[in-house]
Formats: structure tokens, C-alpha cells, sequence
């Protein structure tokens, strides 16, 4: 079953490291097949808080998402954002059909 990566900020306090971090981020993406589903863009808050930002990424299964998530590649561009961003940060296997 398919693995995504799913971002949800809280607040983002500095644009230009999120910037550096978003390059960073998208080489290890490509580097372990990810795809970007959601990426920002427009967005409606129907429940809660209104979020700044949601990124959605899928990858071939549940393992090959949390291997991205622990890659060196990624931790070093999750580093760029630590201080400037607060977000939820999650893995979920998709639905069996």
C-alpha cells in the first residue's frame, strides 16, 4: 500500500528558509520516487485553525515514506526549518481497496 507524508504548519516565521528547506526538500523527494499531491496553493478551513501551509506527498508504500523521512538527504533540508516553522508532521499507509 502506498505511503504519504502528510505537513501541516502551524506557522511559518521565516519564508526565506522555508525557501532553502522547499529545495532541499524536493531532491530527496525525487531521490526516493515521492510525489507532490498538495504543495500549498489554495485552500478552505471548514473545521479548526486555518493552516499557513499543507503538503501532501505520496510514495510507493508506507516503508519507502518513512525511509525518505529518516535519509540523511532529508534530515539535512529538515534542519533549515528548525526555529522558523511549526507543523504536524505525519506518515499514513493508505486505504487497502
Amino acid at each position: 500500500m502506498k505511503g504519504y507524508v502528510v505537513c501541516v504548519y502551524k506557522n511559518i516565521t521565516n519564508e526565506e528558509k522555508l525557501k532553502e528547506y522547499a529545495i532541499k526538500a524536493r531532491a530527496a523527494v525525487e531521490k526516493y520516487d515521492g510525489k507532490f499531491l498538495v504543495r500549498g496553493g489554495r485552500s478552505t478551513s471548514n473545521e479548526g485553525e486555518k493552516s499557513p501551509r499543507t503538503v501532501v506527498i505520496e510514495f510507493i508504500s508506507f516503508d519507502e515514506a518513512n525511509r525518505f523521512y529518516k535519509s540523511k538527504e532529508y534530515q539535512d533540508a529538515h534542519s533549515i526549518l528548525k526555529g522558523h516553522a511549526e507543523r504536524q508532521h505525519q506518515i499514513i499507509e493508505g486505504a487497502q481497496y
